[in-house]
């Protein structure tokens, strides 16, 4: 996919304000440790994740998309009544019916003739809602869009330590289907697109290219939809080793369709901003791929995984940071479970 006539026209972000670090979690599954006789700081050593963030308790997938959402839209000259379209893109959401998206729309004073909807692909939702919203765009359906997603680790992090914790037949073996729910943050980002003959910016959305390899489906599963508040018991099962091994397989295979549509080589883009999942994943990317890993732009320390916010915060936090500057390459790869893998290019 190749776009002719869409900008970035802002990023907004919000980080959650409770930092939990993971000797925080550590300290909660110690008779989980002792038991099993694994080491303290195992979880940091292995996944690279100091710390994670939280919301308050009560806080609803729309706050935290609200607050990013305003953010972005202050950030932008895109008037408000020009957004045609508003995406909630976080695998997070406050109930089943109606669509959170409803709330933040309401929220926010968007015109009422807007398009209004949420979107579900794990780890990619706002990535692919900015193709979908950059297709509108295109097609000269509407003039600006606005992709939400606020991310609530809570109810799954706390829900996986209770688990662990009563589960006495836990083994070294069995609980590492629990590990990748250690690593879950929270945060909120938005996106604001907007047409070319309208936007303020030059930050050019060029274009990208998605594939999805659905047989890998099964490696990363959570529970039944129950909503996704403070009281719901949200549980993943995940086999990490085989869905990063996946995981990567299939970005490899995305990168050459990706260069290729582009027209971009290994040495284009000036910076890359990725879905922030772990250390190991991030070095066999990056080598896989064949591409520089200086210059990625790295979030996971300070924030975990993210789920959909991971990717667009970390290129927020760079263009904020100075990291990407005016006519330089930014490339966002995002690799989702399911398997699905979005790779986009932007000229800044």
């Amino acid at each position: 996919m190749i776009y002719k006539n869409v900008n970035i026209e802002s990023f907004g972000y919000e980080l959650a304000p409770e930092v939990i670090t993971s000797d925080d979690i550590e300290k909660k599954l110690s008779p989980v440790y002792e038991r099993l006789k694994l080491p303290f700081g195992r979880l940091e050593m292995m996944s690279g994740i100091k710390e994670r963030r939280f919301w308050k308790p009560g806080t609803m997938p729309s706050d935290a998309a609200i607050l990013a959402g305003r953010s972005a839209l202050e950030e932008s000259k895109i008037e408000k009544k020009d957004i045609g379209c508003l995406i909630m893109c976080s695998v997070c959401r406050d109930f089943l019916e109606p669509a959170t998206a409803t709330v933040v729309h309401s929220a926010l004073g968007l015109p009422e003739d807007a398009i209004v909807f949420d979107i579900s692909n794990a780890c990619l939702g706002i990535l692919t809602g900015m193709i979908t919203a950059a297709n509108m765009i295109e097609l000269g359906q509407i003039r600006a869009a606005l992709l939400v997603a606020g991310e609530n680790s809570r109810p799954l992090l706390e829900s996986t330590i209770r688990v662990m914790l009563d589960d006495k037949s836990l083994t070294r073996q069995s609980i590492k289907k629990y590990f990748s729910s250690l690593t879950i943050g929270s945060g909120s980002v938005a996106v604001v697109l907007a047409d070319r003959k309208i936007s303020s910016s030059n930050h050019k959305f060029i274009g990208g290219h998605s594939l999805a390899v659905t047989s890998h489906n099964r490696l990363c599963r959570g529970n039944a939809d129950k909503g996704m508040s403070d009281n719901t018991e949200t549980l993943m099962s995940t086999d990490s080793e085989e869905l990063m091994l996946k995981g990567v397989e299939v970005a490899a295979s995305t990168w050459k369709l990706f260069k290729k549509e582009l027209g971009w080589t290994n040495d284009t883009p000036d910076c890359f901003c990725t879905h922030q999942v772990g250390s190991a994943h991030r070095k066999l990317m990056y080598e896989t791929l064949g591409i520089n890993i200086e210059k990625d732009f790295p979030t996971l320390s300070s924030l975990g995984n993210v789920g959909s916010v991971s990717c667009p915060i970390t290129a927020a936090l760079a263009v904020k940071e100075g990291k990407v500057r005016t006519g330089q390459k930014l490339a966002l790869l995002g690799i989702g479970s399911g398997i699905n893998c979005t790779m986009l290019g932007v000229e800044w």
